[in-house]
């Protein structure tokens, strides 16, 4: 498995990977940037022209390890269109149990591969934020980056 980190507008983004996928993806307050190794480097270039606005979805060779309803969760997160929320209600009701809405919740905070699977858009049904294994502050960056409304300034 190989690593590496990257600086992004909201902490260090380390990858960790091999020949059968993306494993995991995670942000972290302090890291030291590292070289790229080549079979992590697609996914460093798309992360960062994500970041610069010019990536709304991504196209990796996936390999997250988790359970089976893990997973099942984490496909459905990838089906949440850029610029768009969803609730875990909702989510649960997508994946066809609306009382496995604890369980969803769980699979979400277990995500390994933040951005790429986007957990960050998932809300509470009343609309507010809610856990984010990055920090509540790192899900409102995110959500108001994809957001298809840019607030100008004022003065």
């Amino acid at each position: 498995m190989e690593t590496a980190v990257i600086k992004t507008p909201i902490g260090y983004a380390e990858f960790k990977g091999d020949e059968q996928g993306l494993a995991a993806v995670k942000v972290l307050d302090t890291a030291t940037v590292t070289v790229i190794p080549t079979v992590l480097q697609e996914a460093a270039n798309q992360v960062l022209a994500y970041f610069e606005g010019s990536r709304t979805t991504f196209d990796l060779k996936l390999n997250p390890q988790g359970t089976a309803f893990q997973k099942k969760v984490w496909q459905a997160l990838l089906k949440i269109p850029y610029g768009t929320t969803t609730s875990y209600l909702e989510l649960s009701k997508t994946l066809g149990d609306v009382k496995a809405i604890r369980a969803v919740a769980a699979a979400n905070g277990k995500n390994p591969l933040w951005i790429v699977v986007p957990c960050h858009r998932v809300i509470g049904s009343n609309g507010e934020l809610t856990g984010y294994a990055g920090g509540l502050s790192r899900k409102k960056w995110l959500l108001d980056h994809e957001s298809p409304v840019k607030q100008g300034k004022l003065f």
